[in-house]
């Protein structure tokens, strides 16, 4: 290594013991890159250095009850009692309303921040790195302010335009967000240390990384919940089916590994996970699109101050007659077959959840063993931590989201009604007159002298 690079490290405060060790920890990641799948599992997962003891954070009452069992089954056992735990609350959090389900996703996004932060804090804390998580938590605020601001803003309206300080809020939103976000950037510079510039450069890009992961995702998550309940419960439980069917495939029927970074999944489980995940999408989106309090979308009723989630279904989900193609007819003996056109769209998304959500998984993957961590956290016995559970989850939203912007949504009547009644009277006026002579081109009018 010349004299420059050592004279570069040095201003980075890394002399000494501490260049032998980044050094050591270059060589373990290279050897890391070529060893097979098998010797991945047969070695550390981290990377070649010992096993990093992890506590076993099972609940008592279920090591007793399975204790006489090997660890596969043991393993097995526990992460089938808390799934089915996590699906109940699942349904519990449904039927308690679209409010609740919001601030779920909130607290949920907290939890990922605060799990991805947190690891990064652990990796560069001996530096004593200045107001980091201070500044970390800090933009999380300004972010959530801005996109909760837009959020209420459009789907709030007349809320808004009715009360006064909500009016003016809402007016300046976008400059009282970026003041906010200005702040944070000049204390962000003034907290910059001479030797530790790289690492809190390092710092600064991890923080914006997780939050454009995190919170714009949840962001996504919950404008797929306002386009009616439907769009947010079944790509969520085509990502939940696929992850336990692609398990339970690969736990009995897994043969041949499938990538590098996750060792233990399997081609048989992937493929199988896939077929498992289209079937449940089109049978759970047959059931759910009969109800109108999962196709309306969530809308602010302003006299009742309340969501409402009733309406007239649209064509989406009513049932239609489909003919069934010459060469299936021999084989199913059927010639039509009824079904509701979401059933179509929901094979779009439980195929990009089986075939494309996995990656994210694998993401994750790579991103703990870039940092020798098994889970983001131990939150959940047998699962690890929020953000291990829901890596796929982020991916999945915004497909649904740029999904709906493509192919679903159209003008919102409702809205541009809204806007219309906070123009001036003279506006409203100009819109009338506007509309009133394109309807009369239009042949949809007929004028007073054709009557």
């Amino acid at each position: 290594m010349d004299r420059g690079w050592m004279e570069e490290w040095e201003q980075d405060g890394i002399t000494g013991s501490k260049l032998t060790g980044v050094l050591q920890e270059s060589e373990s990641e290279n050897k890391l890159d070529g060893e097979t799948a098998s010797d991945s599992e047969s070695k550390s997962e981290f990377g070649g250095s010992p096993p990093v003891p992890t506590s076993d954070d099972t609940p008592e009452v279920l090591n007793r009850a399975l204790s006489n069992l090997s660890s596969r089954w043991k393993n097995w056992w526990v992460r089938g009692i808390l799934t089915l735990a996590m699906i109940t609350f699942f349904f519990i959090i449904i039927y308690l309303g679209p409010m609740v389900l919001m601030t779920i996703v909130m607290c949920v996004q907290i939890k990922c921040f605060h799990e991805i932060i947190t690891i990064g804090y652990n990796v560069y804390h001996s530096y004593d790195l200045p107001w980091f998580r201070t500044l970390s938590w800090y933009f999380l605020l300004c972010v959530n302010y801005f996109f909760y601001g837009e959020t209420v803003t459009d789907y709030f309206f007349t809320l808004v335009q009715r009360e006064e300080p909500l009016r003016i809020l809402s007016k300046y939103h976008r400059f009282i967000s970026f003041a906010l976000y200005l702040t944070g950037f000049c204390m962000f510079v003034l907290s910059l240390v001479k030797k530790h510039y790289r690492l809190q450069f390092y710092m600064f890009g991890w923080t914006h990384v997780t939050l454009l992961i995190v919170v714009t995702q949840s962001h996504l998550i919950i404008h797929n919940l306002f386009e009616g309940m439907i769009w947010f419960i079944v790509p969520i439980s085509c990502v939940i089916c696929n992850d336990i069917m692609a398990y339970m495939f690969g736990f009995f029927f897994g043969r041949t590994p499938l990538i590098k970074l996750s060792p233990k999944k399997t081609w048989e489980g992937f493929i199988g996970g896939f077929f498992a995940t289209v079937l449940f999408g089109l049978l759970l989106s047959y059931v759910m699109s009969g109800y109108r309090c999962f196709t309306c979308p969530v809308e602010f009723n302003n006299d009742t101050n309340s969501f409402t989630v009733d309406c007239e279904p649209s064509e989406l989900f009513q049932l239609q007659e489909y003919n069934i193609p010459l060469v299936l007819q021999s084989v199913v003996g059927w010639k039509t077959v009824r079904m509701y056109p979401f059933q179509i769209h929901s094979i779009a998304l439980s195929t990009f959840a089986s075939l494309i959500g996995p990656f994210g998984g694998f993401f994750a993957s790579g991103f703990k063993r870039a940092f020798k961590i098994k889970d983001f956290a131990n939150t959940i016995p047998g699962h690890g931590g929020i953000m291990d559970r829901f890596d796929c989850q982020y991916l999945m939203a915004t497909f649904v989201n740029v999904y709906i912007a493509s192919f679903i949504r159209g003008p919102n009547p409702s809205k541009l009604i809204q806007q219309f009644l906070t123009l001036r009277p003279d506006q409203q006026l100009h819109i009338f007159n506007t509309l009133k002579a394109h309807l009369l081109d239009k042949g949809v009018l007929v004028g007073s002298e054709d009557a």
